[in-house]
Formats: C-alpha cells, structure tokens, sequence
C-alpha cells in the first residue's frame, strides 16, 4: 500500500493524520524511505519507514460506508465485557492497536458500559478518551462536520445502545419473575368412583347368587 503527499490517513491510536512528504533518509546505517506524517490532534510530526506500513496499522481515512456501518455497531446494544477488569483491559487495548474502526467502537462501547456501573480506573478512562477521540476524528473528517458535532453524533448513538440494554435486561427479569401456570390435575377420585362402583355392583350379584344356591340346597334337604 502506498500513500501520496497531501492525503489524509489513520495512524492507530492517534487518529487522522496528514502526509507532508515522503523521503530517502539513513536509519541505522541503512537508506529507508519514510513517510512523514502530521498529526491532526496537536500537529506533531512523525516519520514512518514505509516497509513498516503493516507493522504500523497505517491505513486510508474510512469511508462513507464505514462511517455508516460504524454508528451501526455503537448503537445495536451489543456489548460484551469481562468481569475482571485485568481481562477487559487486556482485550480493549489489543483492539486499539488494530486501529480499525469497528474494533475502537467496540472498546468505546465496553467502557461507556462500564462508566454507567463504576468509576474508571485511570488507564481506562484514559483509553476511552483516546477510542472517542480517535473515531471523533475521523467522522469529523469523513462527514466534513465541526468534531463538536461528530463528538455529539457519537454520544447519542451510545446513549441509544445503553437503552437498547436496558429495555432487553427490563424484558429478561420481567420473564424470570413471572410466576409459571399450572395445568390442573385431574381428581383420582372421580376417575376412580365408576370403577368402585362396579366392583361393589359386582360383589353384590355374587353374594345374591350364592344365597340363592345355598337356598336351593335347604329346599331339596328338606323335601328329601
């Protein structure tokens, strides 16, 4: 990949850079060519070999899409974080250094998740400055809008993630706490009395025939 003199770029947790020029200098006793950068934060230079572009994460200013699909991703409500915030950290600071939009949206989700709990801890309130900065930035420049408005885009779309987690955590305890219905048992009993009856019916006609029988046994005793 190769950049050009005057065009804009995205150096992974920076933000959006611009590209001053590119030239042959000695590094190390040998001859390299560079890019060199400006960044738009604070206007500090950088100087980037350009056999180092991947190792860096230098890539092109997003485009309009990205920028679309990005407010996509901060506001769906999908946010996933560790419990230990050793972990979390760990894993927020791997997807800054991708400098890939759709990784800092993540991070900058998770800790907005986080700060709604508990206060940050130094370091991370630190990297989620940097996450809002850094996509800030470029929509800022991507949309042509003042960073105050970006910023401002940028807030609401979190703020409509963190209700969309609300409402689903509201419908999940709403679920949980409803009580389950029974389906009624039918009565032993009932089903049972037809069958008593019958057995009674039953035992009453055998005791009839045997007195009959024992009856007709006294008669024919007698008449003899």
């Amino acid at each position: 990949m190769t950049f050009e003199v005057g065009q804009k770029v995205v150096y992974p947790n920076h933000g959006v850079a611009v590209i001053e020029d590119v030239s042959e200098a000695e590094f190390d006793g040998m001859q390299h060519n560079f890019y060199h950068l400006r960044l738009l934060s604070n206007n500090s230079k950088v100087m980037i070999p350009k056999e180092n572009l991947d190792l860096v994460g230098l890539r092109p200013l997003g485009t309009a899409e990205a920028i679309n699909h990005l407010f996509g991703i901060l506001e769906d409500g999908n946010i996933d974080t560790y419990k230990d915030w050793k972990g979390r950290y760990k894993q927020n600071l791997d997807k800054m250094k991708t400098g890939q939009l759709t990784e800092v949206a993540e991070v900058l989700k998770n800790l907005c998740l986080v700060s709604q709990k508990k206060s940050l801890s130094f370091r991370e309130k630190k990297m989620y400055e940097r996450a809002k900065y850094f996509i800030v930035s470029e929509i800022a420049h991507v949309r042509e809008l003042a960073e105050d408005d970006a910023e401002s885009a940028v807030e609401q779309a979190l703020e409509r993630s963190l209700e969309k987690m609300r409402a689903e955590a509201e419908e999940a305890a709403a679920k949980k706490s409803k009580p389950k219905s029974k389906t009624a048992a039918k009565p032993k009993a009932a089903a049972d009395k037809p069958k008593s009856s019958a057995k009674a019916s039953s035992s009453g006609k055998t005791a009839t025939t045997k007195a009959k029988k024992t009856k007709s046994k006294a008669e024919t005793v007698a008449a003899g």
